[in-house]
């Protein structure tokens, strides 16, 4: 590991009104991307609304390098279609991170982050306080596709300094 920052846990709640990609429906997964890292969600089969929930950890050994994301439909006997993508810089959350805040109350919002026509948000992001714990909710709107929106979680995981070396 060249110098590991830590590693960022990605909790993937759900998309929101994917695209239909099939006759009917879509069995959309997701696949987050940094760098060379690539994490795979499940497929959640006829549903344009899928609850993934699932919490995907990537290393970040370099805050600045943005974090990808590419939704596609699960075909059976072709290529998965893509069903659009998106990206978002973590480099404002890991910043909050290492002010190594403590014992704010819980819901404390610590920084936000507006969507600009550069980002993929579709409103506002809130880095908030809860449970002890530095958090960052994104809403973020699908490119290259008709509509879509994934809506996921940032939390960070330290870790200790001598695995870094």
């Amino acid at each position: 590991m060249e110098n590991l920052v830590g590693l960022l846990r990605i909790h993937i709640q759900r998309g929101v009104n994917l695209a239909v990609r099939d006759m009917i429906s879509s069995d959309p997964y997701l696949i987050v991307k940094m760098g060379k890292q690539k994490l795979k969600t499940r497929v959640v089969k006829r549903n344009v609304n899928p609850e993934w929930d699932e919490k995907l950890t990537l290393t970040v050994s370099d805050p600045n390098i943005p974090v990808k994301l590419f939704v596609y439909d699960k075909d059976t006997f072709t290529f998965d279609d893509k069903m659009g993508d998106a990206e978002f810089e973590i480099a404002t959350f890991v910043k909050v991170v290492q002010m190594g805040l403590e014992g704010l109350p819980d819901g404390t919002i610590i920084a936000k982050v507006q969507p600009t026509r550069q980002n993929c948000l579709a409103e506002e992001s809130r880095i908030i306080w809860s449970n002890g714990k530095v958090v960052q909710n994104m809403v973020l709107r699908l490119r290259n596709v008709e509509r879509g929106e994934v809506e996921l979680q940032l939390q960070w995981i330290h870790v200790p300094r001598s695995m870094g070396h």
